[in-house]
């Protein structure tokens, strides 16, 4: 097990819903990559595990009372936080995320939140009702604003035996988006997080869009055309540029990787959907066009499967997608200071790049080689080159497409730094 978390100490907030259970294992999995994890339960937790076994787990005390006399002769709750590296909510129940949202601190729990200026990551879970409410949207919204990041909810089955996003994220899910996240705090802003303040970074006050991964275009109800994106390079990139203080719009179409941390994500399926949600979306200071969107779609997506029966094979014919990279780059109204697009591309990558960024209007081109021996469709490696419009062209060595993000959204804050903030 890779010690990634090795000398961070982490307070683990549980708050009083049935995913507490998640917590317990949640501490192992933190303690396993070599984090000291220092647990707090709410009154609502203790309905649902015990202090005594978040301490076992955890190798050490938890707290839970506000008014504790041992603790508080000493200020504990100024202690708690304070003397750790992030403060991880989970589950971040609706009563605890209004509780932060609207700076309320009648328990220890929402106490050391409303003293910390340490990052915080929360990992929201109840009922599908409850996280679609308006008022949890508002907070959620406060909160992200604050600099919080997220990681989920997933999509699933809840215990009141309904379905919709509401699921706690997994435990590694939650490890992964707090390293992620500690990470980009250390090198994305250049203000580490143990100065201790949350760095807003480079970004501060810029809002940033991206999109990412495929589209699906539906052929029936059970057949659609798509390509090999994974998403992790557009993924990596709005992580990058919500670690560097941005408020990012991450609009994904299908993917099978976590949501990155702090970052307000929709959820699409189609190339027209992509377009709307882009457009619902603006204005932006900088929009990131990373998602492979398909060329074309069905010009008729049939009601029923289609069915073979040993006649002809049915005819496809395909009609083009709106160009999504083209349509915001034309624009008059609400144009993005910084529109960069991406160019996949099999051969001849730099020729085939520069008629794209003619083409298409955009300010900056990334483009790299998706060929099959080029790994980059669905792997962790990128090679980019940038191009810009006055004829400029870098090219990076092949690197983590995590760095790449990195490295794109500092060359990103550079080119907008002059640009009135949207």
């Amino acid at each position: 097990m890779s010690q990634s978390l090795s000398g961070r100490r982490v307070v683990l907030i549980i708050g009083g819903g049935i995913a507490a259970y998640k917590a317990l294992d949640l501490i192992r999995r933190l303690r396993e990559r070599g984090a000291a994890v220092r647990p707090i339960l709410t009154k609502a937790a203790q309905e649902f595990v015990t202090p005594l076994a978040a301490a076992a787990l955890a190798g050490q005390r938890a707290h839970t009372d506000l008014f504790d006399r041992a603790d508080e002769a000493e200020i504990g709750h100024i202690r708690l936080a304070r003397e750790a590296h992030a403060i991880v909510v989970a589950p971040a129940t609706a009563d605890l995320m209004a509780r932060m949202a609207g700076g309320h601190a009648p328990d220890l729990a929402s106490t050391v939140l409303l003293a910390t200026t340490l990052p915080i990551l929360i990992a929201p879970a109840m009922n599908v009702r409850m996280w679609q409410h308006p008022a949890t949207q508002r907070n959620l919204a406060t909160l992200t604003g604050d600099g919080v990041s997220v990681v989920g909810p997933n999509d699933g089955a809840m215990a009141e035996a309904e379905q919709g996003p509401g699921r706690m994220a997994e435990p590694y899910e939650i490890a992964d988006a707090l390293e992620a996240m500690l990470a980009a705090r250390d090198g994305g802003s250049g203000i580490g997080f143990m100065a201790g303040r949350t760095p807003r970074g480079v970004l501060a006050g810029r809002s940033v869009l991206v999109t990412s991964g495929p589209t699906h275009e539906a052929i029936d109800p059970v057949r659609y055309l798509a390509n090999r994106s994974s998403g992790r390079q557009g993924h990596a990139i709005a992580a990058a540029a919500a670690a560097a203080g941005a408020r990012v719009t991450l609009i994904s179409g299908p993917v099978s990787i976590p949501d990155p941390a702090g970052v307000s994500v929709v959820r699409i399926e189609s190339a027209r959907e992509m377009l709307a949600a882009v457009e619902a979306a603006l204005p932006a200071d900088i929009a990131v066009f990373a998602a492979a969107v398909g060329d074309w779609r069905p010009a008729e997506t049939r009601g029923g499967k289609i069915k073979k029966d040993g006649s002809a094979v049915p005819p496809l014919t395909l009609v083009e997608n709106p160009d999504i990279l083209a349509t915001i780059s034309a624009r008059t109204e609400n144009r993005p200071g910084l529109i960069v697009g991406f160019a996949a591309e099999t051969d001849d990558v730099l020729d085939n790049a520069r008629r794209k960024l003619a083409k298409k209007g955009c300010d900056l081109l990334v483009a790299n080689d998706v060929s099959h021996e080029g790994g980059v469709m669905g792997g962790a490696e990128n090679t980019v080159h940038l191009l810009t419009r006055d004829g400029g062209l870098d090219t990076w060595p092949k690197l983590g497409k995590e760095e790449v993000g990195k490295r794109l959204v500092a060359r990103f804050a550079e080119l907008v730094s002059a640009v009135p903030k949207s």
